[in-house]
């Protein structure tokens, strides 16, 4: 009963209030959800992490490098 006023995001979504505790596992500095492409972007790193059926993947290994191009299409921080 305690969950029925739970909030639940659409399946295969990730939650943003728990995306806001997370940090890049290479440089320890925060991340930029893209909610379109479902990826945490660590500018720091270069990296792109990718949120799969709502859990985000942190492992290096499986992130996608981000060139220039996508860098500066997000702005500054």
């Amino acid at each position: 009963m305690a969950d029925e006023h739970k909030e639940t995001e659409p399946a295969g979504r990730a939650d943003p209030r728990m995306l806001e505790c997370l940090v890049c596992p290479r440089t320890r500095t925060s991340l930029v959800y893209d909610e379109a492409r479902q990826e945490l972007i660590s500018r720091a790193a270069r990296l792109a992490y990718p949120i799969r059926n709502g859990i985000a993947v942190m492992e290096p290994e499986e992130a996608r490098p981000l060139d220039d191009d996508e860098l500066r299409k997000l702005g500054k921080p």
